[in-house]
């Protein structure tokens, strides 16, 4: 009896632990039979329950189908036991397991039970079986307001927005979390003019954005450059204490203050910030900030206090870096940090870092560093993009010579893109060399190839 007690207590005060856990499973294994069967399911789903929602899913359904080829339980599995397995089923991407457990519930009399179709619809609608997740939220009897916000959320995963927002229209009772899931389906889609404007009509309903929510609408902020919603949402999280209590929204708005064109709000958030919370995507977005507004000396003294504070720089931190001393003119301080992140950090670099340096150095003028650097990276990472900002250099600095052999490069990856020809057309025509620029204008009519017209947010 003791033994029991101590167990089912065990369970509940370490759910969280995994090593804890495991304790308890072995020793069930072993003395099984001398807990009373009620008692043992009881502990036997709450395990299932643990590993459900833990690093490693697949146990759950191990330890499911153990115990239905090797325990004799009655009414072994209840609800929640047989909701947490069809989880992991979703989590792993196993819809067809997940079909099979959807059988064993209509056996065990859950066809009505609330929580276990809920579980069915999240895994169909996850797994993108958005006709039987449909099927199988129709014919429940009951549903509550998860039931809708898994079926739209996993309609919105699979890009079905229109879908997803009619249904969201007959919800009876829209939540923040649903509110939240279509803002962000419309976010991920970039149609940012619609999730700001259902996140202003949210607001406008009375409903309180939580954090997630913030999260969710700071991509539209600033693909939008919108920086008085930027500056709203600054004024929320102070009142609402985000900005004190989560340091992912303090990064987030370090980051749309920048993209929003107004470094000085950035630094001053950054700033305000605690020093203790600071972490590396802090410093990463910080960093990236200086870099797009060309302030390369800030961006290179922001990297060394943060080597102060005991952090290490990760591939995006790296990249930031290099950005901000190509756009500030660093080469020095840039190659130095590329030598820093392959020798001592020793991170691979991959074409954006490699971009970085060659874009750095074709500004400087250092045409032939760049395009030894450029020959240099492997056939299996590099890209047209490289030879592209190489050609632009070799326009600007007028090196003809160069770009004519960079432009065969670029012919041998990519013909259609209008935008090289021109560049290589203009480089002719700037030395005097009509005949050979009216040519490249003929080969870019002759393989219909058309160049993209800019865009600003200006």
């Amino acid at each position: 009896m003791r033994d029991r007690h101590y167990l089912q207590t065990l369970v509940l005060k370490h759910i969280a632990r995994r090593e804890v856990i495991q304790q308890i499973h072995a020793q069930l294994l072993v003395a099984s039979e001398k807990i009373p069967p009620v008692t043992i399911a009881t502990i036997w789903n709450s395990l299932i329950r643990h590993y459900s929602l833990g690093s490693f899913p697949e146990e759950a359904i191990q330890l499911f189908k153990h115990l239905q080829l090797h325990q004799h339980l009655p009414d072994s599995f209840d609800s929640y036991a047989y909701s947490f397995v069809i989880k992991a089923c979703a989590i792993l991407q196993q819809p067809n397991l997940g079909t099979q457990l959807h059988g064993l519930t209509i056996k065990a009399g859950f066809r009505p039970h609330l929580y276990v179709q809920t579980a069915l619809v999240n895994m169909y609608a996850d797994c993108g079986f958005l006709v039987e997740a449909q099927q199988v939220f129709n014919k429940m009897p009951e549903r509550n307001s998860v039931t809708w916000n898994a079926l739209i959320t996993g309609i919105i995963k699979w890009g079905e927005l229109g879908l997803a927002h009619s249904l969201f229209d007959r919800m009876p009772n829209q939540n923040v979390v649903s509110w939240t899931g279509i803002i962000d389906g419309y976010a991920r889609m970039n149609q940012h003019e619609v999730a700001l404007s259902l996140f202003r009509t949210m607001i406008g309903k009375g409903i309180k954005p939580t954090q997630i929510t913030v999260l969710a609408i700071f991509p539209t902020i600033w693909n939008l450059g919108c920086l008085e919603s930027c500056q709203s949402i600054h004024a929320y999280g102070e009142k609402s204490g985000f900005n004190d209590s989560d340091i992912r929204v303090v990064n987030s708005l370090v980051d749309a203050y920048s993209k929003c064109g107004c470094m000085e709000s950035a630094v001053k958030v950054f700033g305000f910030m605690d020093a203790k919370k600071r972490n590396l995507v802090s410093w990463t977005s910080i960093i990236s900030g200086f870099a797009m507004h060309g302030m390369g000396k800030q961006a290179v003294d922001s990297f060394k206090s943060m080597e102060n504070e005991c952090l290490k720089p990760n591939r995006v931190t790296f990249l930031s870096i290099l950005s901000a001393c190509s756009h500030g003119g660093l080469v020095e301080e840039g190659l130095e940090f590329f030598r820093k992140m392959v020798n001592e950090c020793l991170i691979e670099p991959n074409v954006k870092h490699y971009g970085c340096l060659i874009d750095m150095l074709g500004r400087a003028g250092r045409l032939e560093e760049a395009e030894k650097m450029a020959l240099q990276i492997s056939p299996e990472i590099t890209n047209v993009v490289i030879w592209r900002t190489l050609l632009g250099a070799c326009s600007f600095h007028g090196n003809v010579e160069m770009g004519e052999r960079v432009m065969r490069k670029i012919l041998e990856m990519e013909r259609r893109y209008g935008g090289d020809y021109v560049l290589l057309s203009n480089l002719f025509a700037g030395f005097g060399r009509f005949a050979d620029a009216e040519n490249v204008r003929t080969q870019m009519d002759e393989r219909n190839a058309t160049k993209v017209p800019g865009l600003s947010l200006v």
